[in-house]
């Protein structure tokens, strides 16, 4: 650290909030353990997203009864182009 003061980590947080849009390969989270990925979503320490599309969370219990976090996204629909 810097003249030896104890700063806490900047990296290591939710990118991203619910219902922005991202984009394939965009991180959504960064070093935190209590968030896990849901569908459209990889990774372990750092989530990333799998496709394009909105940000959305979900809670849901284990089968020992611990609550988690999980990160999702809704790939987005494209409307057919009209000719």
């Amino acid at each position: 650290m810097a003249g030896g003061f104890s700063t806490p980590k900047k990296d290591k947080k939710l990118k991203v909030s619910s219902g922005q849009p991202v984009k394939a390969g965009q991180i959504l989270c960064k070093g935190l353990s209590h968030y896990k990925a849901g569908k459209n979503v990889y990774g372990l320490d750092a989530l990333m997203a799998l496709c394009p599309g909105k940000v959305n969370f979900t809670k849901k219990k284990t089968s020992r009864g611990n609550l988690r976090t999980h990160i999702n996204v809704s790939p987005e629909t494209k409307a057919p182009k009209k000719k």
